[in-house]
């Protein structure tokens, strides 16, 4: 528009202007530098708008919330783990620099069932106007499906809130993310529905194989005894059954008489081993397993991703056939179900 006016009247011509008989020439020049004020005028609007309207940013918690997002979102969002990985989730709290996260997203995704009850409250007083709040947990289990546990009893109002290790639950979160984003990005609507379509069947296949890998376990064995209480929804979907956990609900060390008691418990249920955490590095691991003769595992993984950020692996879906084909081994069974699952991220 500026080179048309320009053309249109040159700049230190000497030349004369033709005369139109019709139209006078000053009033020729009012038209044409109206019509450039406008154009000015609507650009100052349309460049920031567009500028706006680039990907929405997101803001999500833990690592295999994260991860979920991120193939579900793909190229259309700009996202952000508030949660670095390797950090215990349910005593994380932000950084004063992570506010400036929170008050950009346009969309704030936390699992919910009070995991990360810091982060959500410096959310709700920094969000920006007309930002969301989704919580993945509380829509996809009702009150009724909380499970309360060692780590997490009844009398402390909250429940255990790992539901994403439950492949089928992880299905739900997809779907409730994809469902906000198009919320939020209507024109966006095919390309995540696409993805979350493609996500979710390669979820299935995974559920599918964890169910042929845990049949494998001889029933005896389908017993986990951890660290910390992460598989509470894991167990009654796949056949297994928690017998216990180290951890106590405070996330300290178990004092000498918990100890005493889980050794017993150990001798008496026969249980083939005690998995420790990636997250929760525990040294009364060994001792415990050394005194009750059960083997002692320390790498079962319930939000921290295996392989480094750049590893094929290094997903929500890594994460579990990894979890699976350790159980598997060390309990006697066979990982080979979980062989023909791709971990990668949707490209």
């Amino acid at each position: 528009m500026i080179a048309f006016f320009l053309k249109s009247v040159p700049l230190g011509s000497d030349r004369p202007m033709p005369s139109c008989p019709h139209r006078p020439f000053g009033r020729n020049i009012q038209l044409r530098i109206g019509f450039f004020a406008v154009s000015l005028l609507i650009l100052n609007f349309i460049v920031p708008a567009l500028h706006a309207a680039g990907p929405l940013k997101v803001v999500a918690t833990v690592a295999p919330i994260t991860n979920i997002v991120k193939n579900v979102g793909g190229e259309r969002i700009d996202l952000h783990g508030i949660v670095p990985e390797g950090t215990d989730s349910h005593t994380f709290e932000p950084a004063p620099s992570d506010i400036k996260y929170l008050a950009q997203a346009d969309l704030l995704i936390f699992n919910g069932l009070n995991l990360e009850t810091p982060t959500e409250t410096l959310a709700k007083a920094n969000r920006k106007k007309g930002a969301k709040i989704l919580k993945l947990g509380d829509n996809t289990i009702s009150k009724k499906e909380w499970v309360f546990d060692f780590s997490f009893p009844e009398s402390s109002g909250n429940p255990n809130p790992h539901l994403w290790l439950n492949v089928a639950h992880a299905m739900r979160y997809a779907e409730l993310v994809r469902d906000a984003l198009i919320s939020l990005d209507p024109s966006g609507k095919e390309y995540y529905q696409q993805r979350a379509t493609e996500y979710l069947a390669r979820l299935k296949k995974l559920d599918e194989a964890i169910f042929k890998a845990m049949e494998t376990i001889p029933a005896q064995n389908r017993k986990l005894l951890t660290y910390h209480d992460s598989w509470a929804y894991f167990c009654p979907r796949y056949g297994c059954k928690v017998v216990g956990a180290v951890q106590p609900s405070s996330f300290s060390e178990p004092s000498p008489r918990e100890m005493a008691r889980l050794i017993d418990q150990l001798k008496a249920e026969k249980v083939p081993a005690i998995f420790g955490s990636e997250v929760f590095p525990s040294k009364i691991l060994d001792q415990i397993g050394k005194e009750a003769g059960v083997k002692y595992i320390s790498t079962l993984r319930d939000d921290d991703l295996p392989g480094t950020s750049d590893a094929p692996d290094h997903t929500y879906i890594g994460m579990m056939v990894e979890d699976v084909k350790t159980m598997a081994s060390v309990l006697g069974g066979k990982s080979e179900p979980l062989n023909e699952i791709d971990p990668r991220n949707l490209p």
